[in-house]
């Protein structure tokens, strides 16, 4: 299976007016500001249009809800990172054996969870609906790509939800916070579950 390229980047913006584009972005700094100063429990859309100085209907009609407010809060990580796995140097790039990227991007996206930990938190209290789409979606997708490759004839996109299933926010803080674990441990389980789906699979 060929390397996917056009991979849908989560929150990619769509042409809009000046206004329009500058409120965006004063409600995307107001909210991170919000998120850094008292945390994200607590981020309000209604507080974060009065602070932006914007009607709360704007922040509605542009973000939907508060789950559309934190994607866009975590998209410009989000694109770096995609940027990496998907063009970067190898083994997180291309150039490396699909099990060995495997691998690689399962790290590399605990270090990603756990950079933007409480936003991620938060999105995923937002049901399934919403957890699943957006950055999972592309995680997904590149994952069961890279899964074809290793493993041909396997359910691949299975086989990437039972992958992606360890690596969530809320499972992740209670390893390390519950059960003392390191993130060091929680890479290395990772490597090894990766290892047996390849292995058996294969």
């Amino acid at each position: 299976m060929r390397e996917r390229r056009s991979l849908p980047v989560v929150g990619q913006p769509q042409p809009e007016r000046a206004d329009a584009a500058r409120n965006r972005q004063k409600i995307i700094e107001v909210a991170a500001r919000m998120v850094t100063e008292c945390g994200a429990d607590d981020l309000s859309l209604d507080e974060v249009a009065r602070e932006a100085c914007v009607g709360v209907g704007t922040v509605y009609r542009r973000f939907g809800d508060r789950t559309g407010l934190l994607l866009a809060l975590i998209d410009e990580r989000e694109r770096r990172f995609q940027a990496a796995f998907l063009s970067g140097p190898p083994p997180l790039g291309p150039g490396a054996p699909a099990r060995e990227r495997i691998v690689a991007f399962l790290h590399a996206l605990v270090d990603r969870i756990l950079t933007d930990e409480a936003l991620f938190l938060l999105l995923e209290k937002g049901g399934t609906a919403k957890r699943f789409t957006g950055p999972y979606r592309v995680h997904h997708i590149h994952l069961a790509t890279l899964l074809g490759q290793a493993c041909p004839g396997a359910d691949a996109a299975y086989l990437a939800d039972a992958l992606l299933a360890p690596v969530n926010a809320h499972l992740i803080a209670c390893q390390r916070e519950e059960r003392g674990m390191t993130v060091e441990q929680i890479r290395s389980g990772l490597e090894t579950l990766a290892g047996a789906v390849t292995r058996v699979t294969s």
